[in-house]
């Protein structure tokens, strides 16, 4: 992705959240030279990788198949082994219209799903097979607001404001804006973005940035190379 184009969807991102009532925290507007600045007092934003987040999953067709995603905030992988301390994550993400985040599923992550506002969330399901893998013939179980759903393989939930879905290690889930774009909420467990993505499907989790213009804003994905 040209870093012009990542540059536009920041701003529309950010655009979009406010139009909720939403804004996100300060250090979200800071400039890489702001960032660079304040390093020392901004460790931990840069070790838990809070920010600015844009996929494409490495195909380079953003509108079809890709992701805006905000890291609010991010618990310790170490606290989560000892089971105590800071054992949660946030984010904030923008699924477009027919925008597609591809079906993949977590080792470790258990998540909430949360439509905030905006149109449909549509989210597929698929359950595991015996050795964890996708099933492409399993369905299951998870919690909608609390309440217990069984899904058939394949089966398409469709989340209007307000509503959830709890995603358990092993649920396999691919989603998308239905009728219009979606501001979903997620709360889960300690979030790792560089090890716990599984996805059907060989996709990357990260953009490659063609740098045509400066940064906005630095996205997760340049904190260990720009900062």
């Amino acid at each position: 992705m040209k870093r012009s184009r990542i540059n536009q969807i920041l701003a529309s991102a950010d655009e979009f959240i406010r139009s909720f009532g939403m804004t996100l925290p300060p250090f979200a507007y800071f400039t890489p030279s702001e960032m660079r600045a304040g390093k020392s007092r901004l460790s931990h934003v840069i070790e838990a990788r809070l920010g600015w987040d844009v996929t494409d999953y490495g195909l380079e067709d953003f509108d079809r198949m890709g992701l805006f995603l905000f890291t609010l905030r991010n618990g310790r992988l170490s606290d989560l082994q000892d089971g105590r301390g800071m054992c949660y994550a946030e984010k904030l993400l923008i699924a477009r219209r027919d925008q597609l985040s591809p079906m993949h599923t977590h080792r470790i992550k258990a998540e909430d799903i949360i439509n905030r506002a905006g149109a449909t969330l549509a989210v597929q399901l698929h359950g595991s097979d015996a050795r964890g893998d996708f099933g492409p013939d399993a369905g299951g179980t998870v919690l909608c607001d609390g309440v217990q759903r069984n899904f058939a393989p394949g089966e398409v939930l469709h989340l209007s404001p307000g509503e959830s879905v709890t995603l358990m290690p092993g649920d396999w889930h691919a989603f998308w804006g239905e009728g219009g774009d979606v501001l979903i909420g997620e709360v889960s467990t300690v979030n790792d973005d560089l090890t716990d993505n599984v996805f059907r499907d060989p996709v990357g989790r990260f953009a490659q940035i063609e740098e045509d213009v400066p940064p906005l804003h630095l996205l997760v994905s340049d904190y260990a190379r720009m900062l």
